[in-house]
């Protein structure tokens, strides 16, 4: 971000995702519109290049690479010899520009179009598939965005009772209530996910180029809108994986997915690579979360101690009368559980006069003691 000082062209402008997403969607945590109005010069390139952006969201024209570069090339050869022809050009071409920005700018329009397709296929390849912000911009539930701008995990729970730990520099956008026969959101970062178990209702994560559909069961996607690649690692259970493109067509290939399983979306190609075995590749390893590491079946266990390992694991404060539980012992399994389920699960176990209320990644318990 802070070699845009030394922006001089037009495509450093448009090889720059942060340039591309506030010309697009005014999406603008960098300030572009703030660096832009610091210097009136350069104002002038900014305003070409977002035209730039806008005329390569139009549609696909109907050429080959080979024809467009061939076109481009006539072109600029035209213009070039227009320049020599009129040496006069150059030396009034500020004055000009201030009467005439207009008409350039109705050329890198038509210029855009021209090129789409080149473009689409080298610097903007991304693009071919529909990413985090045209996803939300085209779901009609009404969606609320979550923003992780903290230095630790925040933990998310949905109407449904599935939760999610949403971390660092990651969004999650979900509806207030799932509607209809389908539970949808919408995923830019990483974000393990726990989710509620309901055949009738399968749930979707839509994580830039890639949708994860599964119907109760835990995993991990990383989505970054800066990384190259898109990864899915299973913890519990099964998931099933295509690209959103392709989510409707029930003939295009499906990546199925089962625990210790993973997949790895390469963008750039737009490829799937299965990784049979996670814990084998060092990427995956590396990048693993603590609560993938834990055992949350216990036999005869102090309560007080599970409750300390649901702590560590989702990094949340749970506030509960230590001293009224100190004699209460539990045998369950809360593996394959969302974490509302498992502080349901321990307050009832607990009996009738113990409860639980989460507010964000503070947990507050009351209880009485076991009976």
């Amino acid at each position: 971000m802070h070699k845009r000082n030394d922006f001089t062209e037009i495509e450093d402008f448009l090889s720059d995702e942060s340039f591309r997403r506030w010309a697009k969607y005014q999406v603008d945590q960098h300030h572009w519109e703030e660096w832009t109005l610091e210097n009136p010069k350069r104002a002038k390139l900014v305003e070409e290049a977002r035209l730039w952006i806008l005329a390569m969201k139009v549609e696909r024209p109907i050429l080959d690479e080979k024809s467009i570069e061939s076109a481009l090339d006539k072109t600029w050869s035209k213009i070039n010899e227009a320049e020599r022809a009129r040496p006069l050009f150059r030396k009034q071409k500020q004055k000009i520009w201030q009467y005439n920005w207009i008409t350039s700018a109705a050329t890198a329009v038509l210029f855009g179009a021209l090129i789409f397709s080149y473009f689409n296929t080298s610097l903007f390849s991304n693009d071919s598939t529909l990413v985090y912000h045209e996803l939300i911009q085209e779901n009609e539930e009404g969606l609320v965005e979550q923003t992780n701008n903290s230095n630790k995990p925040q933990i998310i729970t949905l109407s449904d009772g599935s939760s999610v730990l949403l971390l660092p520099d990651s969004k999650l956008s979900y509806p207030k209530a799932f509607l209809g026969n389908e539970r949808k959101v919408y995923l830019s970062g990483e974000g393990f996910f726990e989710i509620s178990k309901n055949r009738k209702k399968p749930f979707y994560v839509y994580a830039n180029e890639i949708v994860t559909k599964v119907v109760g069961t835990s995993f991990r996607i990383r989505a970054y809108e800066n990384q190259p690649n898109i990864e899915v690692l299973v913890h519990t259970g099964q998931v099933n994986i295509k690209s959103n493109e392709s989510v409707e067509d029930s003939s295009t290939k499906e990546y199925v997915l089962l625990p210790n399983q993973a997949v790895r979306f390469i963008r750039k190609g737009l490829t799937f690579n299965k990784i049979s075995e996670s814990a084998a590749d060092k990427t995956l390893s590396q990048t693993k979360n603590n609560i993938e590491d834990i055992n949350f079946s216990f036999a005869d266990a102090p309560v007080s101690k599970i409750l300390e390992l649901i702590e560590n694991a989702y990094l949340v404060e749970i506030d509960f009368p230590k001293d009224k539980l100190k004699n209460c012992y539990l045998t369950t399994s809360l593996n394959d559980q969302p974490l509302p389920e498992k502080l349901k699960i321990v307050c009832k176990s607990l009996g009738n006069n113990t409860t639980y209320e989460m507010n964000g990644n503070q947990i507050i318990i009351t209880s009485e003691g076991c009976d």
